[in-house]
């Protein structure tokens, strides 16, 4: 239904990055990323890494941009969450 995104303030890899999440299902989230032009190894468990170099795009593809934990409080209310074991 909806894809959400939060602010590119993780940093990795000599770049700043951002969490891309749905509150639908991975295959929303999958074709979203795609559509984004992520490869799928920026996929980790229930989230795309984003670099802050696509957050613009990303939100005017209709990600909705919020704080990192409506962003985690969102994904785990659609039962979407995996953790790490």
């Amino acid at each position: 239904m909806t894809v959400y995104i939060d602010p590119p303030i993780w940093p990795g890899h000599g770049r700043m990055w951002s969490h891309v999440v749905s509150d639908l299902s991975y295959e929303e989230l999958h074709a979203f990323a795609a559509g984004l032009g992520c490869p799928p190894r920026a996929f980790d468990r229930d989230h795309y890494d984003v670099p802050s170099t696509l957050y613009e795009t990303a939100v005017d593809a209709g990600a909705v941009p919020v704080g990192s934990k409506e962003l985690l409080q969102r994904l785990t209310a659609a039962g979407l969450r995996r953790r790490k074991r």
